[in-house]
């Protein structure tokens, strides 16, 4: 079962779609590389295809798409494409060279290297980009800018855009956060998305069209079995840590508060066993913050004071007086929150220390951090995006594949 979206005009079309998820008999959530194989890849016969994707590419048996796509008689898999930290998921550097594929001999070009979008040389010898890789379900987390560039790229050159689906692993209903300001998109803000948006890479990409006014061929594989209200433990299906520094799906859930402090002049953990589940500096006073912390009675969090040393990233070697963090109860814990109320703390207790600038890098929204440099509580934090947010919402629900 698919999607097909087929614009007809450069128009913004508006579009509603109903679409009650299919169950297996055993109610086993297929991501969409599971439902196009058990389709026999009908969606792709007879076409030369470009893949994006890395590691998280895997069927629910844990076989590589890129192996299930060279094999199949029905495609021709010609060209891969890889992400940030590479096909293989374990780069953290700033360039990524273009590879060979050593199991398949498939060519492998580069979108985290020299270009951040595919060529038209690139695509030259396909008709037809595949997307498939396991996105984390906040804004700043790079997977979809290179979807929303390479759907760029393919309606520039007349190629069709095939996205096969995959969870929100932090769940499709929970949305929170400043939207980014117009104007300021970037490789790390690809489209108008508050911090968290609550939807799947196949919707964002029925956003992306028709937002972006794309001239493109799209169509969708759905999955089958996922509820929107699914975290990722609740699909059976097998976590593969999406990229070097997310390791758990508690740090997914983390990620989009704890995330947005990672461009200060903080440690969020990296070069650590725990990323995003602490966060400190040397300069820091750990005991008085996580009194100021738990004072707050953030829901479902606890904090704890705690000293670590990266070996690596920020602060790598030196002995850092920080904050452990544990999620007592997932479905009240408020991440985008919890990283605004940290922020809120670190401008009231260290003005001088805390780099409040760079934290605009990932937030990129210019009213909140300017309520944070003056201290705002975070109820009027909240109601000064509260208006975008709820523009968005109205946005998002024409795109939603999943109810």
């Amino acid at each position: 079962m698919f999607i097909r979206v087929v614009q007809l005009s450069l128009l913004v079309l508006v579009m509603t779609i109903s679409f009650t998820p299919a169950y297996s008999e055993t109610g086993i959530v297929l991501t969409g590389i599971d439902v196009l194989q058990r389709d026999g890849f009908r969606a792709l016969a007879g076409r030369n295809i470009g893949l994006i994707t890395n590691h998280t590419g895997i069927d629910h048996s844990g076989i590589s798409n890129i192996q299930l796509l060279h094999d199949a008689s029905e495609v021709n898999l010609v060209v891969l494409f890889s992400p940030e930290h590479g096909l293989f998921g374990k780069l953290d550097v700033p360039l990524i060279d273009d590879a060979e594929d050593v199991s398949t001999g498939v060519r492998v070009f580069s979108l985290y290297g020299n270009t951040r979008i595919p060529t038209s040389d690139m695509l030259k010898n396909i008709d037809t980009l595949v997307f498939d890789i396991q996105d984390i379900g906040t804004r700043f987390y790079t997977y979809i800018s290179t979807m929303g560039h390479a759907m760029q790229a393919a309606a520039d050159n007349g190629k069709r855009f095939v996205v096969l689906d995959r969870p929100n692993p932090i769940n499709g209903i929970t949305v929170a956060g400043p939207v980014l300001d117009e104007g300021r998109q970037s490789f790390t803000g690809f489209h108008r998305l508050p911090v968290r948006h609550g939807m799947t890479i196949g919707e964002l990409a029925l956003m992306f069209k028709t937002e972006l006014q794309l001239d493109l061929d799209l169509e969708i594989i759905p999955m089958e079995a996922w509820k929107r209200t699914d975290y990722f433990d609740a699909t059976d299906l097998k976590w593969i840590n999406p990229s070097p520094n997310m390791r758990s799906l508690t740090e997914a859930i983390l990620y989009p508060g704890i995330g947005l402090l990672e461009t200060t002049n903080l440690s969020v953990g990296r070069g650590t066993d725990t990323p995003f589940e602490l966060f400190g500096a040397p300069w820091l006073d750990s005991e008085q913050f996580v009194l100021e912390l738990n004072r707050l009675n953030l829901p479902g969090v606890e904090f704890k004071a705690i000293q670590f040393t990266p070996n690596s990233s920020k602060f790598a070697g030196e002995l850092c007086s920080g904050i452990g963090i544990r999620i007592t109860d997932r479905e009240r814990f408020e991440s985008v929150r919890t990283g605004i109320e940290i922020a809120l703390q670190l401008r009231r207790l260290y003005p001088q220390e805390w780099e409040i600038d760079t934290y605009d890098r990932l937030l990129v929204n210019e009213a909140v951090l300017t309520a944070i440099r003056l201290g705002r509580p975070f109820a009027e934090i909240e109601s000064i995006y509260h208006a975008g947010l709820a523009e968005f919402m109205q946005r998002r629900a024409q795109y939603l594949i999943y109810h």
